[in-house]
């Protein structure tokens, strides 16, 4: 990579958060002297990416930051990209690459052609992995690991070569997208199941107190984006209106057919439907991450001791396997429980069952 003929020699970073800020760990990670300026609205982020290693220097400002830089990535929230593409505009050098990684496209295409100087390179970017927690503590080198990163540039053009560049020093595999066609599949398969996930838990807590009682493992599954705070969301689903309230109505006609099939007793269409959807279901790449990366989940039974889940974390933690979310499923006093431990990938996981069970445990992939 350092030697890699796409390589910036300079790279602005305008905003520190969670993406930003990983992007930078895994450039740097595979090429250490890479020079990364960066700046955050909040100083003490651009201070923490400074101390992880993640920017070789925190820069005053927006401006500061992409003066003389042959790349400028915005990693800011969608609400106030108008803001920073504006103010940077005047202070990018000719030729300049400048890419975003927000999750909505045409909005950002549109602001572009307004706003940036002729003589700079724009080409919209959506790297499609990410967290729950926010921030440039959670950032983490290997996020973008075998995800999808979609590019967007304009025009039909074949997209710059940094911009590839980018997108695979992150580890993630670029995807060639018009932006309105990106914007229209993220309301499908991103926007709409956030939405349908707030809807199903809203829905159940409606039911009564006793109904999460009974929410097992598929619910669980089926929801756990539901758990998204809202801050991102906002803007996300203003900018790309249009194209969510389309995939909301068509979300809410297959609703209604099922409705329909159910009420007139029609199960074989209700067949029908579970048959297709496994089908396509089945065409989904099993090994690519998405907008939210799923957990590879493991079932622990506990023995009912002290320090029983500090000998397990420890265990695990001496031989370098991270959980990454963990959740007391059930207990019963006297007898143990059991516990679910979530891990970053499948591979992750089977060497946590492995190491657990040398320990003479019971623990099963779920």
């Amino acid at each position: 990579m350092p030697d890699h003929p796409e390589r910036p020699s300079r790279i602005a970073l305008i905003g520190t958060g969670l993406i930003g800020g990983s992007i930078a760990l895994a450039l740097r990670a595979r090429d250490p002297n890479l020079p990364i300026i960066g700046t955050d609205r909040d100083p003490a982020q651009s201070a923490l990416a400074v101390d992880r290693g993640a920017l070789s220097e925190a820069a005053s400002s927006a401006a500061e930051a992409v003066r003389d830089a042959d790349l400028v990535l915005l990693a800011v929230p969608t609400a106030a990209m108008d803001e920073t593409v504006r103010s940077i505009a005047p202070h990018l050098a000719p030729g300049a690459l400048v890419t975003d990684v927000a999750s909505v496209k045409g909005p950002i295409a549109t602001l572009a052609r307004e706003a940036l100087p002729e003589s700079v390179v724009f080409v919209g970017g959506h790297p499609m992995a990410g967290s729950e927690r926010g921030g440039m503590a959670h950032a983490d080198p290997l996020l973008f690991e075998n995800a999808v990163y979609v590019l967007t540039p304009a025009g039909g053009a074949p997209p710059d070569p940094r911009a590839v560049w980018l997108a695979e020093g992150v580890g993630a595999r670029p995807v060639v997208m018009a932006p309105d066609r990106h914007d229209a599949v993220v309301a499908a398969v991103s926007h709409l199941p956030q939405l349908a996930a707030v809807a199903l838990v809203e829905n159940a807590s409606g039911v009564g107190v006793d109904a999460l009682a009974l929410a097992a493992g598929g619910f669980r599954d089926m929801t756990r984006i539901a758990s998204s705070p809202f801050g991102m969301w906002g803007g996300i689903l203003s900018a790309n209106r249009d194209a969510v309230l389309g995939a909301l109505d068509a979300y809410a006609g297959r609703l209604v057919a099922l409705r329909e099939a159910v009420a007139a007793g029609s199960l074989g269409a209700v067949h029908q439907s579970f048959e297709a959807a496994a089908e396509t279901r089945g065409a989904i790449p099993s090994q690519s991450k998405g907008f939210l990366a799923p957990l590879a989940e493991v079932t622990l039974w506990a023995e009912d001791r002290v320090g029983f889940l500090a000998m397990v974390t420890g265990a695990l933690a001496e031989a370098g396997v991270n959980i990454s979310d963990l959740e007391l499923i059930r207990v019963r006093e006297g007898t143990g429980g059991a516990f679910r431990l979530g891990f970053r990938d499948g591979e992750t996981a089977d060497r946590a069952v492995a190491l657990l069970r040398d320990l003479g445990l019971r623990a099963e992939r779920r």
